[in-house]
């Protein structure tokens, strides 16, 4: 969670989506490698509209996934892989910046001008080097396809650089209902141009020398992860690569028959997986520290130097612009932070405007943990809120608790929130450790069982361990194998 963004009237999950946005452009030059500074596009044609595009909204497209991920090993390990794949492409001169966005979720897409992006979440999903390749190959073929110019004749240019903003930096609920309406006619390919793109991006896979059994491979492993986070009602799917991109069955049956023209599963191509775990050893699980932990029922943050508890019952979502918690009986919750450089009062600051259906009568000043703080209630068409505002320096930190109109769940709800937040201590905040992918060799007397037990997750761990290292239900594990742990 980042300070400073602005609390939304009613309650609503942040809806940033996410998709097969690519687009042709006409670089002249190959240029590929890390992306050390990629919203600078000086290879390719100045006088190209799509690619100014592509530049001008780079930097909002990082910003929305919580900035770009920088390990040397990690971002040499992906332009190998899109090295590759350009090399034998239908056009080899296309220009690709590579970015690897900082966000747990599982995607990959590219922009007008050649810029490419991943996410650390796919490239912890991932295996071995040929299934990115699986799902980068993908991408680049809608730019080889010319699928964006097809598009592109719908819609103008500027047209769709407005609502590629309002998608990415929409934070009113307005705003985020209407992209989402217009999600499918905006960002989504046709089914024929993801045919198209699948068919391309597995010819390519295995041209490049890799195993072209990974892309239908990851589909599925994308699908199982998909049905993973699923299970968690808060977890927000619409950044994610399967949101825009159809998996049914029939696609990854596609996928694999293309892939028979190089020969049976397992006799042709390298899947990479060596170098590929080597590159992956050490990448940052989940929630990064610029936006705090969760452990279980507690969020963390050491660089606010905060921490507060949710009640039994409630799971929590830690997204770039707020932190929100969902409880049973439709509760929920809204944690985000402010600067106020002015020192105004906590009343007078409750009472300035930013809070909908306010009842006046209820602001109160009050103290948590010894910190200056102020409550109110507020009302507004089906929902009954608690405003609870506190500060600490000149952070406000505000939480908004949203009941169904009447429950009488709010009063204690919002009293759990108050009496488990305080101000942790420099060890505490020392202490802090981010969760990292861990590559382990199995020992002898090593099970899945006690593998994943040394899993530092709150939960699921057994379930997790085995999404991440692609093991169905009978698989075990040999000494001497390399498999995937998450620990700090």
């Amino acid at each position: 969670m980042l300070p400073g963004h602005r609390l939304l009237p009613l309650l609503a999950t942040a809806v940033l989506l996410a998709s097969c946005q690519s687009m042709v452009n006409s670089a002249d030059e190959l240029k590929l490698g890390p992306s050390a500074n990629p919203q600078i596009v000086d290879e390719v044609q100045k006088d190209d509209p799509r690619a100014q595009m592509g530049a001008r909204e780079h930097p909002r497209i990082v910003a929305s996934y919580g900035g770009e991920y920088h390990d040397a090993k990690t971002e040499r390990l992906v332009a190998r892989i899109a090295g590759a794949l350009t090399a034998v492409s239908e056009n080899p001169n296309q220009s690709y910046r590579i970015t690897i966005l900082n966000s747990p979720a599982i995607n990959a897409f590219a922009l007008p001008g050649g810029f490419l992006y991943v996410t650390r979440g796919l490239l912890a999903l991932a295996n071995d080097a040929s299934e990115v390749a699986a799902v980068l190959s993908h991408e680049m073929a809608h730019v080889t396809a010319n699928h964006g110019i097809e598009r592109q004749k719908r819609e103008e240019a500027e047209v769709i650089a407005s609502r590629v903003v309002a998608e990415v930096l929409s934070s009113d609920l307005a705003g985020k209902q209407a992209l989402a309406r217009g999600k499918l006619r905006l960002a989504a390919f046709s089914r024929q141009q993801e045919l198209q793109a699948d068919v391309i991006g597995v010819r390519t896979l295995g041209e490049a020398g890799y195993d072209p059994y990974a892309a239908a491979r990851f589909l599925d492993s994308m699908a199982s992860y998909s049905h993973f986070t699923s299970v968690d009602p808060t977890a927000d799917q619409s950044l994610d690569f399967l949101s825009s991109h159809p998996n049914a069955p029939q696609r990854v049956e596609l996928a694999r028959m293309h892939a028979r023209a190089f020969g049976p599963e397992g006799s042709y191509g390298e899947t990479g997986r060596d170098y590929y775990l080597d590159g992956i050893n050490g990448l940052l699980y989940g929630d990064s520290p610029q936006e705090g932990y969760v452990r279980g029922q507690t969020f963390l943050h050491g660089n606010l130097g905060i921490r507060f508890e949710v009640p039994v019952g409630f799971q929590i979502d830690n997204k770039v612009e707020a932190v929100l918690a969902t409880g049973p009986g439709d509760i929920a919750i809204r944690f985000d932070g402010v600067a106020d450089n002015q020192r105004r009062s906590l009343t007078n600051y409750i009472s300035s405007g930013w809070v909908t259906g306010l009842l006046p009568e209820t602001i109160q000043s009050i103290k948590v943990n010894g910190l200056e703080a102020a409550t109110a209630k507020a009302t507004a068409e089906r929902w009954d809120f608690d405003i609870t505002v506190i500060r600490i320096g000149s952070q406000i930190f505000r939480f908004l608790t949203a009941v169904p109109k009447g429950s009488p769940t709010l009063q204690t709800t919002a009293d759990t929130l108050r009496a488990t937040f305080r101000q942790i201590t420099p060890q505490e905040a020392a202490s802090l450790k981010p969760l990292r992918v861990r590559i382990v060799t199995v020992q002898p007397g090593d099970t899945i069982g006690t593998l994943a037990g040394r899993m530092m997750v709150a939960e699921r761990k057994l379930e997790l361990f085995k999404l991440i290292n692609a093991l169905d239900a009978t698989a075990t594990v040999t000494p001497g194998r390399r498999v995937k742990i998450i620990s700090e």
